[in-house]
């Protein structure tokens, strides 16, 4: 059947082409192929923007980027076989964050299933870990229920990914009879339960070390505004999470800064020293709890969440409240607490352990690089980045006035996700300004889409900080290996300069602390793409650092080792 026919019945591709039009989706990624063919042929009569990676990873995670940056569903497309086996880690990334995806694939002609036809892979039940949920279409007529209930499962609730596996003869059948799409209603998520809810307020009435603990799900549930008036009407002191940055304004007098393995001394010190712990939208997760058995031993904990599932399942709650965060959040608003003493001890504990960033030396100190350019970039800015070093550097240092401005793989780790999921933020939001930081090893798992953004003449800036190694695992072989390095030597990098410039994109060196100033004026200036290339230390570390399986009050601000040697040499040395 030739879909490019005028005039021809509208099969199921171009019946999907409408769906997806009708469910608002205006952006989708993909990289074509054979089983996938009839859907791309009837792209060219819709008004759907497809943007050409360069790799299926690199569409996923830029649909993933495109979901965190808006808040809408991200789409991303790919044939069978290969196709939809390099989707995988941007499923998977986008599941263990709570993104909002629906996955497209190819798939062998419904005949051929289970006879290991030419890129016949079961991406069905390979992706059944990773999804909220998952259809292959044998027919063309379970297409309308098919995709209303994709896009309200990736919505509703807690969001997350779904896919949708289409055999290549179920898109060219005849869908003439099927009607015009029209999407699901999402069901609202009921409000916390009053009895529970009333329970809660005089547990905050009564505590004299409350501590507010927010995470990713603050933003999920769309209430920022709500958290900040809660936090602001309570006046208790408040931490948030790597995916919660951004919740409240990080110079507002109550924030503590980031909690966990790599927080701040203040955040981590209220928490274990709480005797009310009111977690929202968090999940307890191991990088910001420590040894959990120790986290926070003397609080009682109130958790708000919508998924009933993560209340109680590593740390017990007292107070439950499953249920819409707007809504609860809302209830909890009251009067302000009675923990003045409390307020001003975590107030002043956050000036004593403020981060300092008079390193000394001329080479360029990543933590007051990263400082200055979320002071000199644009308002509203968008920071992507990768993972690593970097990653920990950015949360520390970036300032953040929404946590959709804060694009990271947070419980998956994603090396590579950075620069397409800028693309995809830059997609969602086409006025405003996209960054993205990253490391050299990170860069070079998907620095294939340089071509996608110079292409799409994206005017995304990008920071590439240098050491030439694999600075996390080299930091964690220095602390916790007894210093045996092993495989994280990237000496041999390229140019990135020539590289980016090879891609056609403007590229600038920087190495020293007094290049600063002006690289990132030249960064933000450029019309179009570019990237500053940003020579570090190798041998520069992210502190505080709480080592693995060890309590948050166990903080590390330099290599214990090293300390002990110096102390050493020093008393051998004659007085």
């Amino acid at each position: 059947m030739n879909t490019s026919t005028p005039g021809a019945p509208r099969n199921g591709a171009r019946w999907l082409t409408q769906a997806l039009e009708a469910e608002g989706v205006q952006t989708l990624f993909g990289y074509p192929g054979g089983t996938i063919m009839p859907f791309y042929d009837a792209l060219v009569d819709s008004s759907l923007k497809h943007i050409l990676v360069r790799h299926e990873q690199g569409a996923a995670l830029a649909a993933n980027g495109y979901a965190r940056a808006s808040g809408k569903v991200g789409v991303c497309v790919a044939t069978s076989g290969p196709g939809a086996s390099n989707l995988v880690t941007g499923i998977a990334d986008a599941m263990l964050d709570s993104v909002p995806m629906v996955c497209l694939t190819g798939q062998v002609g419904t005949p051929l299933l289970g006879t290991d036809a030419f890129q016949e892979l079961d991406v069905f039940g390979m992706t059944l870990p990773i999804v909220k949920h998952s259809w292959l279409v044998r027919s063309v007529d379970e297409l309308p229920h098919v995709v209303a209930e994709a896009f309200r499962v990736a919505r509703e609730g807690r969001p997350g990914p779904v896919l949708i596996d289409l055999p290549k003869d179920v898109q060219l059948a005849n869908a003439a009879h099927l009607p015009d799409h029209v999407p699901a209603s999402v069901d609202p998520i009921p409000a916390p339960a009053a009895e529970a809810l009333a329970q809660a307020l005089t547990a905050i009435a009564q505590a004299e070390k409350p501590v507010i603990y927010g995470g990713g799900g603050i933003a999920l549930a769309d209430a920022v505004g709500e958290f900040r008036q809660f936090v602001e009407a309570t006046g208790i002191p408040t931490v948030l999470t790597l995916r919660g940055l951004g919740a409240l304004p990080a110079n507002h007098p109550q924030y503590l800064g980031m909690l966990g393995m790599h927080g701040t001394r203040a955040a981590n010190m209220a928490v274990q020293e709480s005797d009310l712990l009111i977690v929202v939208g968090a999940r307890f997760d191991d990088r910001a709890t420590g040894k959990l058995a120790e986290f926070a031993p003397f609080a009682r904990v109130i958790h708000l969440d919508a998924d009933i599932y993560e209340i109680s399942k590593l740390r017990g709650a007292d107070i439950s409240l499953p249920g819409n965060v707007r809504d609860g959040l809302q209830a909890l608003t009251g009067e302000r607490a009675n923990c003045n003493t409390w307020r001003a001890r975590c107030a002043a504990n956050r000036e004593k352990f403020t981060a300092r960033y008079d390193a000394p030396g001329d080479q360029i100190y990543a933590p007051r690089l990263l400082k200055r350019l979320s002071e000199v970039a644009p308002a509203d800015t968008v920071i992507a980045c990768d993972v690593g070093q970097h990653q920990m550097w950015v949360a520390q240092h970036c300032r953040f006035n929404h946590p959709r401005n804060h694009l990271t793989s947070g419980a998956l780790g994603t090396m590579g996700f950075g620069l397409p999921a800028a693309m995809g933020a830059q997609f969602a939001c086409p006025d405003r300004t996209v960054v993205l930081v990253s490391g050299d090893g990170s860069f070079m798992m998907n620095v294939q889409e340089l071509v996608t953004i110079a292409r799409c003449k994206l005017p995304i800036k990008i920071v590439l900080l240098d050491n030439s190694s694999l600075g996390m695992v080299r930091q964690w072989q220095e602390l916790f290996h007894a210093e045996r390095y092993s495989e994280i030597d990237l000496s041999d990098n390229p140019d990135f300069v020539a590289l980016a410039q090879v891609f056609g994109i403007k590229a600038k060196r920087i190495v020293d602390r007094a290049e600063v100033e002006d690289g990132l004026a030249e960064l933000f200036d450029a019309p179009g793409p570019m990237l500053l290339h940003v020579g570090i230390d190798a041998r520069a570390n992210v502190w505080p650092l709480v080592p693995p399986n060890n309590a948050n009050s166990t903080m590390l601000d330099s290599n214990p080792a090293h300390a002990k040697a110096t102390q050493e040499s020093s008393n051998a040395i004659p007085a």
